[in-house]
Formats: structure tokens, C-alpha cells, sequence
């Protein structure tokens, strides 16, 4: 358990190892999930919902369970990190489509987009709207 892992200072090598574990195993909406991911923002001590590279790294997979507030603060630092989620809430795929649409990510604005873009983007294209999908060059 992460509180054992704790007593030792090493909690952020177990969420480190948990992050690189399949979290699909368990529900969503599983409460143990969701406790995991509590526990791991405690432990990396993260400010508000800013989540920085080296903790997103830390966190793995358990970014796929990050709200839209935390996916906003992250001004597109997260944004290849949730290429590797599987399927999307709502509130996330609303998030993720407001910071695409902004143009402030290092992808650019979504006029700006080239194929190497788009292949980078591959895993979030289904999020996109129509709004987005028509400023793409053809």
C-alpha cells in the first residue's frame, strides 16, 4: 500500500511502478482507483493542479485519471502523456479540446498542423470537434 511505502520516503517509486502497471485492470469508477491517484498527488505534494513533467512521468497511467481542472492548468504538457488513455471522460475531452483550440501548446494552433502533427496528435484526434477539425490545412 502507498502508506507503507511512505514510511520509507519511497512512495513516489511505488506510484512510479503503479503508474507503469495497466490501472485499466480496475474500473474507472472504482474507488480504489480513485484512491490512487489522491494518494499519488499527496505524495508528489502537487501544488493546486499544476502537474509538471517529471511528476506526469511519475503518475504514468494514473494521468488518464486527471479531471479537466488539471488537464487546463497543464497548458498542453499533458497532452502527449494522454495519448496513451484508452477512452476519455467528458469534462477531460472538453479540457483537451480547449487547450488544442487555444494554439498555445507546442503543436501550435491547429491551422499551423502538419501531418507529423496530426501523427502526433493521433490518440486525441476522436476528441477533437468540428470547430477544430476544419482549421487542420487539408
Amino acid at each position: 500500500s502507498p502508506s507503507d511505502y511512505a514510511a520509507t520516503g519511497s512512495c513516489r517509486q511505488f506510484f512510479t511502478n503503479v503508474g507503469e502497471a495497466n490501472v485499466d485492470v480496475l474500473p474507472r469508477e472504482d474507488p480504489q482507483r480513485q484512491r490512487l491517484l489522491v494518494e499519488a498527488l499527496e505524495c508528489l505534494e502537487v501544488p493546486g493542479t499544476q502537474i509538471n513533467e517529471e511528476n506526469a512521468e511519475v503518475l504514468g497511467r494514473l494521468v488518464c485519471d486527471l479531471g479537466g481542472d488539471y488537464i487546463r492548468s497543464s497548458r498542453g504538457r499533458l497532452l502527449k502523456d494522454l495519448g496513451q488513455c484508452g477512452s476519455f471522460l467528458p469534462e477531460q475531452e472538453e479540457a483537451i479540446r480547449d487547450i488544442l483550440s487555444t494554439g498555445n501548446t507546442t503543436f501550435g494552433p491547429p491551422a499551423a498542423w502538419s501531418a507529423f502533427t496530426l501523427s502526433q496528435l493521433s490518440r486525441l484526434i476522436p476528441v477533437l470537434d468540428h470547430s477544430i477539425l476544419q482549421q487542420i490545412p487539408k
